[in-house]
């Protein structure tokens, strides 16, 4: 697992070359194309450990499209962009959020988070994907005296629900997946969804029906309506079906997958062109309407953007090399390969 020592708070200015909005893929990749120029980062997230929505939402989910990797979880993922950037020491400030923006005199920015750090930079780089995840919770009385002891928005760590009896409640890709991830770990699993109709992948649903049908996990129509249980520790949950006849069934564990929504923050108090609530930019330097403001990875908007993370890694080598121009006026840009650079293979520590 990924771990970090979080830069110690302080509210004198720190100068550095580049504050990067957001620990996710993204960012984490801008640090190491910020870094074979020279240019240090300290990087700003909400969450307490680096990996974004990777490592927050889906640390043990395959992914399958990261180029050299047929198949990597979001975890692992960022455990190797942890482990590529760490020659260029970059500096998080974990459980912060960019609360202001301004620009100085000096024409530096300077960037003040919630909990009272001052960062000045010459560049100011958003890699914060759709902004901060906050899951959309179920109208169910009482539902936050189990948040965190039995009811789980997220999957962190499978093995957490092993032998429990699991009731997963949604019909998106989430639901239908972790159904059948966590299925052969639970000791009972049952899906709730309104009604028998999902708006999952067909294969997912496919896979789900055959469980249900070789009677490995329940379906039920219906919603939850009630929890049942005590100091934080769940024994049952009251599902009311299409009918409006309520029943209970036996709960350790409540996962409700309603989605989630994506909220920008103070970011969209930053003075920049929003589009729907993401950044325009250029497709040449992914820069902002705002010089020395970038943004790469989800949460920037350009004709034909396509929302994967090997797309975000592509922006921000593009990206840092404008950044190189503000940061390095005087010095001249060389292009160097990282297969062939003696210069580049000395600042990776991989020279012999």
């Amino acid at each position: 697992m990924s771990s970090v020592t979080p830069f110690p708070s302080s509210s004198t200015p720190i100068e550095t070359d580049a504050v990067i909005i957001g620990a996710g893929p993204c960012g984490l990749f801008t640090v190491f194309e910020m870094g074979l120029l020279d240019m240090k980062c300290h990087l700003v997230d909400i969450l307490d450990r680096p990996g974004g929505q990777c490592a927050e939402l889906y640390p043990e989910k395959p992914i399958y499209d990261i180029p050299g990797y047929p198949e990597i979880t979001g975890q692992e993922l960022t455990d190797k962009l942890m482990e590529q950037i760490q020659p260029f020491d970059p500096q998080f400030h974990l459980h912060q959020m960019a609360e202001s923006l301004e620009k100085l005199d000096n024409g530096k920015w300077r960037l003040t988070t919630d909990m009272g750090t001052v960062l000045d930079a010459t560049c100011i780089i958003i890699a914060a994907g759709g902004g901060s995840f906050v899951p959309k919770k179920p109208p169910i009385p009482g539902i936050e005296d189990y948040e965190g002891t039995s009811v789980f928005y997220a999957v962190r760590k499978m093995d957490q629900f092993r032998d429990k009896k699991l009731v997963i409640v949604g019909g998106g890709d989430s639901a239908l997946d972790w159904a059948i991830n966590l299925e052969p770990i639970a000791q009972s699993l049952t899906l709730v969804h309104r009604r028998d109709d999902f708006r999952a992948a067909p294969d997912s649903v496919t896979k789900m029906r055959e469980l249900v049908q070789a009677g490995r996990m329940r379906f039920e129509t219906g919603q939850v309506k009630s929890l049942i249980g005590q100091n934080g520790k769940l024994e049952a949950i009251e599902i009311e079906n299409m009918d409006k006849v309520r029943h209970t069934v036996e709960c350790d564990c409540l996962l409700p997958f309603f989605g989630l929504t994506m909220k920008l923050g103070p970011i969209a108090n930053f003075g920049l062109n929003l589009d729907q609530n993401l950044i325009p930019v250029d497709t040449e330097k992914f820069e902002t309407s705002t010089p020395g403001i970038f943004a790469v990875g989800d949460i920037n908007s350009y004709p034909g953007k396509l929302k994967l993370i090997l797309s975000g890694f592509h922006e921000a080598a593009l990206m840092s090399r404008q950044a190189f121009r503000y940061c390095r006026p005087d010095a001249k840009l060389k292009f160097e390969y990282t297969t062939s650079s003696s210069s580049l293979q000395t600042k990776l520590g991989v020279s012999e």
